[in-house]
Formats: C-alpha cells, structure tokens, sequence
C-alpha cells in the first residue's frame, strides 16, 4: 500500500517535466469546487480544530477529494472522496507529494514530489519522508485509499503526504485492507448512484518522533463511513440493511484490531465518547433521504 522510503540524504523538492503535477488550494473554508465530495455538499460536523484547514486536492487541473489536515498534529483528521465502481486492481507508479502551501505560505497550488530525504528537514507544518524512515513499526497508509481508484490520475492522487497516517502493518494487512475490499464490492453490487465515503482518524497523544521532538501523530483509531443514498431497495436484508449508510472502525495496533461494523449512529456515538465532542454528525441526516423506509 505505501511506497518505499527512498535512501537519500539530502533534500531536493523537484517538479518532474514529465511528471503530471498534483494541485491542492488549502483554505481555514471548505473551497466551493470541493463540496461535491460531501454528501449535499456538507462535511461532517463536531471535528473541527483551530488548527486544522481543508485542502482540496486537485490532479491533472482537476478535483480528487478533499482533506481535512491539522498542522499541529502533522496528520490528516480525514478525507472525503466519491466511490467509483471499480475492481480496484490499477497501479499508480509515482512519488510521494507534498503540499507546497504549508511548506511556504504563498507558494504554488501544485503539489509537487518528494524526491529526496533528509533526516534534519521537515516540511513545514506538514509530515515529510523522513519523519517515516525511523518508524519502522508503521506504514504509510492513505485515508483516500489507492484501493478505491481505477483511474491512474484518481490513483496517483492519493501519493501525498497530507492524505497518509502512520498505521501497524498488522493492522493494515489483511484486517483493515479486507474490509475495505468487502466495502468496495458491496458498494459495487448495490449502490445505484454516488457514494460519499469519508475515512479519518482519532488520536491519543502518541506520536513518531524526529530529532528528539514529537512529529507525526499516530492514529489511535481509524475509522469509515460511506453514504449511498441511491441504492439497490431489492437487495437481500443481510446486505440493505447496511443501506444507504453504514460504518466501520478498528485499534490501530497489533492485537486486539479487529475492524467492527457498525451504524454510523453508532460511530458517532463512539467518536463522541474518544473526542469529548457531543455535536458529531458525519452526514447530514445520517444519509437518509426523506421517505426512505428501506
């Protein structure tokens, strides 16, 4: 699922000729061209911070989902994409990205590879590479997963730093990777229209370290929800029951990591309890549309 760690010692932030550059505008506002990947065009409520802003991710001069970052944290809190039907099986030969509008205020809406690694350099307000090199307990992982994308250019998009936490292998693969793979093929069978997925994180205080200071924080939780409001009302009850929204969470660790299925009331009800926050809601309405008996 994540790149290798490339095994240079110096920095050099380059933008390849023949490289397609990855765009992103960071805004403290949800960017009008990025609501689309919200259902009704509303992103979730209860998970703001103060220093966390949203950045819409563009590739190739167009939109590929949205991320809600917090700088002081080095992490993403989420990020909310459309499902594509898709067998989830194209690879996308890249480098990793970083975004160039919190590493200099003012800089280039085009996210631009990461080329090289230097132990002492960070991107500013953002993870970098070599917050990676020394944390050989984790993975990068991207909350918009590459799992998800047929399409080469929706693939490469998810190679940026703002949209990967650090997880336990473990945990990844197969627990975390298997249940995505059962969510796609549902999503595949049964959902008529768009789907609205939306994959964050919880944290705890734990955090990789990079030159004797805390860096990247490391996901306590990692959790998921998709809202496919247009859905097939024939399918058998073990599957519509889990229409049109349902959700799912697991311990980023290496026991006890099984992933639970649940509502996305219930998710809610257990971000609540984790965050302190008693004003969650992921979706408007939970993704239920007026009249919707199932």
């Amino acid at each position: 699922m994540a790149a290798a760690v490339l095994d240079w010692t110096t920095v050099i932030f380059i933008v390849l000729p023949n490289i397609s550059m990855l765009w992103g505008k960071v805004s403290k506002d949800l960017p009008p061209e990025c609501r689309q990947f919200y259902y009704l065009g509303v992103p979730p409520r209860g998970l703001e911070h103060p220093s966390q802003c949203f950045i819409c991710q563009h590739y190739n001069k167009r939109a590929r989902y949205v991320t809600l970052y917090n700088t002081a944290l080095y992490t993403p809190i989420y990020s909310a994409y459309t499902f594509k039907h898709s067998a989830g099986e194209v690879c996308a030969d890249v480098p990793w990205m970083y975004e160039p509008q919190l590493f200099r205020p003012g800089a280039t809406h085009e996210m631009q590879p990461v080329l090289q690694v230097d132990q002492g350099t960070q991107p500013y307000e953002q993870a970098g590479l070599s917050d990676y090199m020394n944390a050989a307990v984790y993975e990068r992982a991207p909350l918009n997963p590459d799992v998800h994308q047929e399409d080469p250019d929706d693939k490469a998009s998810t190679y940026t730093l703002t949209n990967t936490v650090p997880l336990m292998p473990d945990f990844i693969d197969p627990i975390w990777s298997k249940q995505e793979q059962a969510i796609r093929t549902r999503l595949n069978n049964y959902c008529r229209g768009p789907s609205y997925i939306i994959t964050g994180v919880t944290t705890s205080g734990r955090t990789m370290r990079g030159d004797n200071m805390k860096r990247v924080a490391v996901p306590a939780y990692l959790w998921s929800a998709y809202c496919c409001p247009n859905y097939d009302h024939s399918a058998p009850f073990s599957v519509r029951y889990k229409f049109p929204a349902f959700a799912q969470y697991g311990l980023n660790a290496e026991k006890d990591n099984e992933v639970l299925e649940v509502s996305v009331q219930k998710l809610q009800d257990f971000l609540k309890n984790i965050m302190s926050e008693q004003n969650i809601q992921i979706f408007v309405n939970d993704c239920a549309l007026p009249g919707d008996t199932k």
